[in-house]
């Protein structure tokens, strides 16, 4: 899992070298567009605007029965929730329809956007997309909160797993908590552990305490080990394992109950793929 942070904040490999594909898809418009004479920018970005709501309205209306239990969660978007096929339909609907009405911005929009696509592909951003085929539970040993050494693969072994990373000092990780505490407690299929990372046991049950949640298998990670073995300096960072301890999918940032519902629902289409119960 590619991670970079930029100041204090962590955005994943993907996601930037996407936005740095932006450059020279708006360098190549400006180019081709002054000679056509027509600009070619303004519809690049109303083009991602288009993408980026229909993403989200796809995402919203697929998980609808989880937002509707809090509507204005429909309007969080920092838990990651986007239909990208929709996007990229969208975007691609948006700006055919343009050329459309202006013939001249044809040519130099299908240029831009072939530009922008090749930086993407040649950035290596599809490849980071990816989560690593073939990566196991990392196997690190860690201290549940009364100083007993847990080995990682070892306590999720033979149940679908979401290890999640975090922090008493991490917004984002204090925001998400309850979604995932209350998962643990209804899915009894799966093993949920919360590995603190660089925290001491005490303070960890101190904060667990202040804030009323109570919840199993939280363990204390004090050189952040979890961290470096699936290459992720941001939290909160989620890790979903299948039943046989292959990881399926990753998750930067806060979940809502919708996206950690879309994560799980890739659990279990691969064990139904691997022929797992």
């Amino acid at each position: 899992m590619n991670t970079f942070n930029i100041g204090p904040v962590s955005i994943l490999g993907a996601h930037l070298m996407l936005l740095l594909s932006l450059v020279p898809a708006a360098a190549v418009g400006m180019v081709a567009g002054r000679r056509a004479n027509v600009k070619v920018v303004p519809v690049l970005a109303d083009m991602l605007l288009a993408g980026f709501a229909a993403g989200r309205l796809v995402f919203v209306v697929i998980w609808f029965e989880q937002y509707s239990k809090a509507p204005l969660t429909m309007l969080d978007i920092r838990d990651g929730g986007f239909h990208v096929p929709a996007a990229v339909g969208a975007a691609l609907a948006f700006g055919t329809w343009r050329a459309v009405r202006q013939r001249a911005l044809l040519q130099p929009l299908i240029g831009s956007v072939l530009a922008g696509a090749l930086a993407w592909f040649m950035s290596g951003g599809p490849a980071m997309t990816q989560v690593q085929s073939g990566k196991s539970v990392p196997d690190v040993t860690l201290a549940a909160l009364d100083g007993r050494a847990v080995r990682l693969p070892e306590l999720v072994r033979g149940k679908p797993a979401v290890v999640n990373l975090w922090a008493s000092w991490c917004p984002p990780c204090i925001r998400e908590m309850p979604v995932l505490a209350a998962a643990q407690r209804r899915d009894v299929g799966v093993h949920y552990v919360f590995a603190n990372q660089g925290e001491s046991a005490d303070k960890v049950q101190a904060f667990l305490r202040a804030r009323g949640l109570q919840m199993e298998n939280v363990l204390t990670d004090r050189l952040s080990a979890t961290s470096r073995a699936v290459g992720s300096a941001g939290m909160p960072t989620t890790l979903f394992f299948d039943g046989r301890g292959q990881l399926v999918d990753a998750h930067l940032g806060p979940l809502s109950e919708a996206s950690l519902a879309e994560k799980l629902a890739k659990i279990r289409i691969s064990a139904t793929a691997a022929g797992e119960p």
